[in-house]
């Protein structure tokens, strides 16, 4: 709402200042300049007026800025009446706040989506049956019954003979759990399996979700906000403005002379041309699925030194792929997977959908089951084609073919093994995994080329998982078993190594989002909170988005830089021919315009970067779904 206003009322001083402008232009035209003077002191005073604000609220904060400088040249224009000379610099320096706002855009949404995803009611158990109840209304003791789909609302201990559920938003892992009875079920965890009954042992406001939410806001409100790169030049741009000004004031003693040299140095270069080469920075990274959230991100992000990454679902793809299947008794692999596909078309199970998605992509028709029955978290039996088909875990199947669960100890760590059965014989395994992303290793390696320092992962899930899917990216640390408030505090112990970048995509990486100095959410598959506290969002979902949009955002601070330099060394040169009365203070003006014209000209360079696009190679780790062979399985 703030942000809102504020947008509106750049807007309106902007048209008051052009209207004055040019109105004014055109009554002096009829000869009205007593009428003329007028208006253009009327299109001034707005901006003046919001500029002064501006700058009592900066020197509170205790910061100096380019504001100054301009504040100086509209004032001492009216005072000496030099009017036209103060409408133009009130366009062009209302125009540049406004192209700056516009950059920054809503760079930071309300919680809206992170709390709309906290349940606002639950169902309780009652000695009438069931009722429906506000979350505050539910106390330690609470029987809850936790329906498919539902999220869990508070902390508490299954009280079923067994729940199913996808943790994945919390922990980053990937499958789904099954919890037995008296087991610790999370709130935020979705229930991917029958519904089953919860007895609540913390209040809603005390669980980890609504700790989580907690964390997001914290971090949001401390940490330190963007420093605009313009204001980073103003302190000696604003030292020799006054000196040159003071001096040719007091050797000629004409005070027009001044006006003159403040005029052309109203600091429009960096007040313009830094917001248009962002902007178009923005506009080119939106260009290639990178949406960046203002110019303040935009300048951070082209001095990270630091990158921490999440596990599943960033540098993963957060869904499992089958990587072999293991055979038995001859029977052909297209047989096996499009037997099981077929059957667990009839499950949400996400294993199950993996393998149906497995057997599309080869192409396999998949006919209709009939019979089916499921137990969650077990497996699935029907018949497809006249044939009994079991598929599930391991223990599960064995168990209903006669045979004792085979040693599988070899299998990598993190891997799920998934038996068939068809017509009371065991058919084979699938053997499934969480990959890396297709171009996660060559997305790393160019980051290492733009100057990123240190790579770390950071993950909820087991360490062993982790090792082995990074295995051979020669990343400089790995941090396991991470708790969201956890990964915070990693993101602030790695301030120390400069800018830190944070890489997400699920609800237990939103604080680490906030906390770190450019946040960056997968935002294509990824959760509403990261996305929400996140400064930067892949829209696309591919973690190789990344590299191009951090050239992008290097490439176009430095057409930013560059645009800054030549406009301050031309606005130098014309003070320098105002203090020696070559230039009146609108001459001084309109050399200013076109001072202003060249630099942007300049700044809009930042359209036609073209990053390089990551060049492919084969990864570490799992093989994609286009690998399913015949693997080794114990």
């Amino acid at each position: 709402m703030e942000t809102a206003r504020t947008d509106r009322l750049k807007t309106t001083i902007l048209v008051l200042a052009a209207i004055g402008l040019t109105a004014g232009l055109a009554v002096w035209v009829m000869g009205r300049a007593d009428i003329a003077n007028l208006i253009w002191i009327a299109g001034v005073v707005p901006a003046l007026g919001a500029l002064l604000v501006e700058i009592a609220r900066s020197l509170r904060s205790g910061e100096v800025g380019l504001d100054i400088v301009a504040a100086l040249s509209m004032s001492a224009a009216l005072v000496f009446g030099e009017t036209l000379a103060a409408a133009v610099v009130a366009v062009m320096y209302s125009g540049g706040t406004f192209l700056e706002a516009f950059a920054e855009g809503r760079a930071r949404r309300s919680m809206h989506d992170l709390l709309s995803r906290v349940p606002r009611s639950a169902t309780r158990h009652c000695s009438d049956g069931l009722e429906e109840v506000p979350l505050d209304e539910i106390a330690p003791g609470d029987r809850l019954l936790i329906r498919q789909g539902d999220v869990v609302p508070v902390d508490g201990t299954v009280a079923s003979e067994t729940a199913f559920l996808d943790t994945s938003a919390l922990t980053g892992e990937s499958l789904p759990v099954r919890l037995a009875q008296g087991a610790e079920a999370m709130s935020g965890a979705t229930n991917a399996g029958e519904a089953f009954d919860l007895v609540a042992v913390r209040e809603a406001r005390d669980s980890t979700y609504a700790g989580i939410v907690r964390l997001v806001e914290e971090a949001q409100a401390s940490k330190a906000p963007m420093s605009r790169l313009a204001d980073r030049w103003s302190l000696g741009f604003l030292a020799a403005t006054i000196g040159i000004a003071a001096a040719a004031w007091s050797a000629t003693g004409d005070p027009i002379r001044a006006v003159a040299v403040l005029v052309v140095a109203t600091p429009c270069p960096l007040i313009l041309a830094v917001p248009v080469a962002l902007v178009a920075g923005l506009s080119r990274a939106a260009h290639f699925g990178v949406l960046i959230k203002g110019a303040g991100p935009l300048e951070t992000m082209a001095r990270i030194r630091t990158l921490i990454l999440d596990k599943t679902g960033t540098l993963t793809d957060g869904r499992p792929q089958i990587v072999s299947i293991d055979s038995h008794d001859g029977i052909e692999e297209d047989d096996i997977l499009r037997l099981a596909a077929a059957l667990d078309q009839a499950s949400k199970h996400p294993v199950a959908q993996a393998i149906v998605a497995a057997a599309k992509a080869r192409g396999l028709a998949l006919p209709v089951p009939s019979e089916v029955a499921e137990l969650p978290g077990e497996g699935v039996v029907g018949h497809v084609e006249g044939h009994k088909v079991i598929v599930g875990g391991d223990g599960f199947v064995a168990s209903r073919v006669g045979r004792q669960p085979g040693d599988h100890s070899a299998i990598a760590a993190g891997s799920v093994l998934v038996a068939v059965a068809v017509d009371g014989r065991m058919a084979g395994h699938l053997v499934m995994s969480d990959p890396l992303r297709e171009g996660a290793g060559a997305m790393l390696d160019g980051l290492r080329g733009q100057g990123i320092a240190r790579i770390l992962l950071a993950t909820g899930d087991r360490a062993d998982v982790a090792e082995r899917v990074t295995e051979g990216l020669g990343l400089d640390g790995l941090r396991a078993g991470l708790t969201p408030d956890q990964k915070v505090l990693l993101v602030l112990t790695e301030h120390k190594h400069g800018p830190v970048m944070m890489v997400g995509d699920g609800v237990n990486d939103a604080p680490a989002l906030a906390a770190a100095d450019v946040g960056v959410a997968m935002g294509a598959r990824g959760a509403a909170a990261s996305a929400e506290a996140a400064d930067v969002v892949l829209l696309v979902d591919r973690i190789d988005r990344l590299g191009p949009g951090i050239e992008i955002a290097r490439g176009a601070r430095r057409i930013a830089v560059e645009s800054v330099v030549a406009g301050i060394g031309l606005s130098v040169m014309g003070m320098i021919a105002a203090a020696f009365g070559h230039l009146t203070p609108v001459q001084g003006a309109l050399l200013q315009e076109v001072i202003d014209v060249a630099v942007i000209l300049n700044a809009l360079r930042a359209l036609r970067i073209a990053p390089r696009e990551p060049a492919t190679k084969p990864e570490a780790g799992p093989a994609g779904p286009a690998d399913i062979t015949q693997g080794a399985t114990p």
